[in-house]
């Protein structure tokens, strides 16, 4: 059996596996068959991966001779056609928003599982790529929001004077969330933070922020680790509540998502326009709305003196460990469907299987992506 890996789009740094991870397809008795310079933006390249015993080829010839295709980005429609009757394509392809592209595979015959959408059970851990990639995302803001703001983070007493320290609000404790305030908390600043859920109020104190609290949130405790919807009454107090924090915060850094639905807008204009000049927000939340009333994706909007910038792909950054954590993710899910003759065996008994299986016998099987076709 063949594993191959597709070059990501010109925007997208990271690849679905390095050169390191190729051992483990070895024991496995799988081939690798690597497009040429797939891991080039992830300081991978094609020699690397063939000491490591990979092929390297074309993209047409990766396509047609594997029996697995690893890409993080959907493919294309050519890609589809070039595709093996029945192959298995696994990525990260958002199928809540982009449950039309999902049935076109299906009706194509392929086997589509799009790992964003792995049950998060304590099994799944090691193969949750929201995760590990929101790890480096929440790294990556407090660094960003470091360089773009033009203040010390720590208090400094010095012979010129005192600097107080920055005031940081953060939306959202999420795996995101609580990365940006232990990185936020070693440079120094003071930290706010806001969730939803009650249960993250110990996590963000053992880390040194103080929780802000507002009751009456919906219980999240059978969302299978995802955040939920709020009730108006409950957001309306949130927003009260963080117009306080807002008012006094030098950076904000917003998380907060709900899986499959446009982010909630937890900063007004109104509350921007009381911010100090000189303030920064990074929302990591941009590529599906963003947390703010003036996000924009992938750009840097500057209002009243405030830098809102959105930015969902903090990860891409830092290419060589998002890869290598990626494909870690993917080894340890790649286990599950294949066999020990290093065969494909999709076993939907598993719980974790059938979950991230989008379509499979020309059907879609998600039933939330069922329903929004319907």
């Amino acid at each position: 059996m063949t594993v191959g890996v597709l070059k990501e789009p010109t925007s997208e740094t990271r690849v679905s596996l390095l050169p390191e991870h190729l051992a483990t397809l070895k024991k496995w008795k799988v081939d690798a068959l690597i497009e040429s310079n797939a891991g080039a933006s992830s300081f991978a390249s094609d020699d690397k991966y063939a000491e490591s015993g990979a092929k390297i080829s074309d993209r047409n010839n990766v396509l047609s001779n594997s029996d697995i295709i690893l890409s993080i980005n959907p493919l294309t429609d050519a890609d589809v056609a070039t595709l093996k009757p029945g192959a298995v394509v696994l990525g990260v392809f958002q199928p809540l928003f982009n449950a039309s592209l999902i049935k076109t595979w299906a009706a194509k015959g392929l086997n589509v599982f799009s790992i964003d959408m792995i049950p998060r059970t304590t099994r799944a851990q090691s193969m949750d790529v929201l995760s590990s990639q929101a790890n480096i995302a929440g790294y990556k803001a407090v660094l960003l929001a470091a360089n773009k703001y033009p203040k010390y983070f720590p208090m400094f007493m010095t012979a010129a004077g005192s600097i107080p320290p920055a005031k940081m609000l953060i939306l959202g404790a999420g795996v995101a969330g609580l990365q940006a305030i232990a990185t936020a908390k070693r440079l120094g600043a003071v930290i706010e933070v806001f969730d939803t859920r009650p249960a993250v109020k110990e996590e963000v104190m053992s880390l040194g922020a103080k929780f802000v609290e507002v009751e009456g949130a919906a219980d999240a405790s059978k969302a299978g680790g995802y955040a939920v919807e709020q009730s108006e009454e409950f957001m309306q107090r949130q927003k009260a509540k963080i117009a306080e924090s807002v008012a006094k915060a030098d950076i904000v850094i917003t998380t907060a998502q709900i899986q499959g639905r446009k982010a909630p807008i937890l900063i007004t204009q109104q509350m921007i326009e009381g911010m100090k000049s000189g303030s920064v927000i990074i929302d990591i939340a941009s590529s599906t709305g963003g947390n703010t009333e003036l996000t924009k994706n992938n750009e840097t909007v500057v209002h009243n003196g405030v830098s809102i910038i959105g930015n969902s792909a903090l990860a891409g950054d830092m290419p060589s460990d998002a890869s290598k954590l990626y494909g870690k993710n993917v080894l340890n899910f790649l286990q599950l469907i294949i066999d020990k003759e290093g065969q494909l065996h999709l076993n939907f008994e598993d719980d974790l299987v059938k979950g991230s299986c989008m379509a499979t016998n020309n059907e879609v099987t998600n039933d939330r992506v069922k329903a929004l076709l319907a």
